[in-house]
């Protein structure tokens, strides 16, 4: 049950607990840290091994080595565009493998302020080209390539959907940043008071940089969408970024895009990886998803 703020106790509990350890927007160093004391452990995965996709460094989760046909998931953390990395991320992507049953290439692009846009998403698009072109050797199908991400993660793969659907079958995106202008009901609805604030994304905004009106920043200001991929959308209900999601699920689906849209209740932005059941459940929808992606045509 949720309080009278929209959260569930347990998820009002952490919140609270997250929001006093973590650092107001504008210092990028202490925001880095802060991310780097959140490194939580993982299941275990068969095999996880760095690379490096043409120049971009990599991390491989395969739950099970030697298989073939599987799905390949493109993963881009969260973090504003200015902090996290493999490590932050690495239990989560261990859950996305070895619940799905796909290899899980995590990417660790280049932050804002020091390279701002379009160099994160640049890398994206780089990583992409290279997973669709070594999945046969990753024991993958490349007609099974998703991408995914939470947060600016989420808005890296919407992104590179945008810039190369045809290369892709489908994209996971958890509680994307989808539009610069951060116009939406939900903005004001919960930008205080909850552990990722308004404050907080209009300042990773402006280290991230780029123009607003652009799709390759807005991907919700995409003038066409027809030619996206299988679409799911993983939202938390008590979000400044809930809106955008939704509003951005409604644009494909109008334009006859397969797009679910999975709001998830009582939790807020980051939610995922949290101990919470609300996190496992919306970590084993994802992962069914991804597992049908490609299957029978879809």
């Amino acid at each position: 049950m949720s309080g009278p703020d929209g959260l569930s106790p347990a998820a009002r509990g952490l919140c609270d607990a997250m929001s006093a350890a973590f650092p107001g927007p504008g210092d990028t160093a202490a925001l880095r840290a802060a991310a780097a004391a959140r490194r939580a452990p993982g299941p275990a995965v068969a095999s996880v091994r760095d690379a490096v996709a043409d120049g971009v460094p990599v991390r491989i989760h395969d739950p099970s080595p030697g298989a073939t046909g599987r799905p390949l998931v493109a993963w881009f953390h969260g973090g504003g565009w200015v902090m996290c990395d493999l490590d932050t991320h690495d239990a989560l992507c261990r859950e996305l493998a070895v619940a799905s049953g796909a290899v899980v290439v995590s990417a660790d692009y280049r932050l804002a302020p020091e390279h701002p846009w379009p160099a994160a998403a640049d890398d994206a698009l780089t990583v992409v080209l290279w997973a669709r072109a070594a999945a046969a050797a990753l024991g993958c199908d490349p007609a099974r390539l998703v991408v995914a991400g939470d947060s600016s993660g989420g808005n890296l793969a919407a992104v590179t959907a945008l810039r190369a659907p045809e290369l892709l079958a489908g994209q996971l995106l958890c509680y994307p940043a989808l539009d610069a202008s951060m116009g939406s009901p939900s903005v004001a609805e919960f930008g205080e008071g909850y552990f990722h604030t308004a404050a907080h994304m209009a300042w990773y905004w402006d280290q991230y940089g780029g123009d607003p009106a652009h799709p390759h920043v807005s991907p919700l200001r995409a003038p066409q969408v027809r030619a996206l991929p299988r679409t799911l959308l993983v939202l938390a209900d008590c979000d400044v970024l809930r809106d955008e999601g939704l509003a951005y699920g409604r644009r494909l689906g109008g334009a006859g895009v397969d797009c679910g849209i999975h709001l998830v209740p009582g939790v807020f932005h980051g939610f995922l990886g949290l101990p919470l059941p609300a996190s496992a459940a919306a970590i084993g929808a994802a992962a069914a998803w991804v597992a049908g992606t490609g299957v029978g045509g879809k």
